[in-house]
């Protein structure tokens, strides 16, 4: 039985602005990330084979196996990037029931890709779009590297649903997908939603976190049998300081 794909509702680059300001939320096609970055996509994919080697979530309260993840903080302000010693990556209860409240540890990302020109460019156009959607200020970057696989039969990229992040402006890349079925995306705003699957390696959605809410459906093997898996690159944007353990 063939599998079914929503087609993602692409906005030229030039619009992005006015679309998070419009709507909540806007998607970028591959093109449309590169022409945004002025990057070429040879650039971005020098990053792709960092999501062969991520090590497993050791925090996932469900019991699963299926999630692999680095993590990296950074603060850009008036142009400039820095990246931020490493740290627990931490939410509240409010905004991720089922692993808020837990100082995470993950593994950093790797030195040589946060060092990349590509990875700057992407960081700090994030930072303009925020400032765009909020204005200028220094804006505290969290980066996550994810995959999710389908070893155990189903892999979960959203386990604790649909939800806000507590950031102001959440983007989601596509890095690459392999041998799955699922993995659609969906965007909430009230009773208003939206549905779409991600294909293009780094199409890019941008999302403001305080107006919209967000998640993606479970992945499973095309083939029964076979592995398969989803690669993705979460950035958010928070105005103020990054989120922490008001009791660390």
């Amino acid at each position: 039985m063939a599998h079914e794909t929503f087609n993602a509702p692409f906005t030229p680059p030039e619009e992005l602005d006015a679309a998070l300001r419009q709507q909540g939320y806007a998607v970028l096609s591959a093109k449309g990330t590169t022409d945004w970055l002025q990057r070429p996509l040879a650039e971005l994919d020098v990053l792709r084979a960092d999501w062969d080697s991520l090590p497993p979530d050791e925090y996932l309260k469900d019991g699963g196996r299926y999630r692999q993840r680095r993590h990296a903080c950074f603060i850009a302000e008036g142009g400039a990037l820095v990246q931020a010693p490493h740290r627990a990556h931490w939410q509240p209860v409010e905004y991720n029931a089922l692993h808020g409240g837990m100082q995470r540890w993950f593994a950093p990302m790797q030195e040589a890709s946060a060092a990349l020109p590509v990875w700057r460019a992407l960081l700090l156009h994030l930072a303009q779009a925020a400032s765009a959607l909020r204005g200028e200020q220094r804006w505290y970057i969290e980066a996550h590297q994810f995959r999710i696989d389908t070893q155990g039969g189903i892999g979960r990229p959203t386990p604790e649903g649909a939800h806000r992040d507590g950031v102001d402006l959440v983007a989601v890349a596509l890095v690459g997908r392999h041998g799955i079925k699922g993995g659609e995306t969906r965007v909430f705003e009230g009773r208003r939603g939206e549905r779409f699957t991600l294909e293009q390696p780094w199409s890019l959605m941008l999302l403001d976190d305080a107006r919209v809410i967000h998640e993606s459906t479970p992945i499973q093997p095309l083939v029964e049998g076979e592995s398969g898996w989803r690669d993705t690159l979460v950035l958010t944007c928070r105005a103020g300081a990054f989120q922490c353990d008001p009791q660390g």
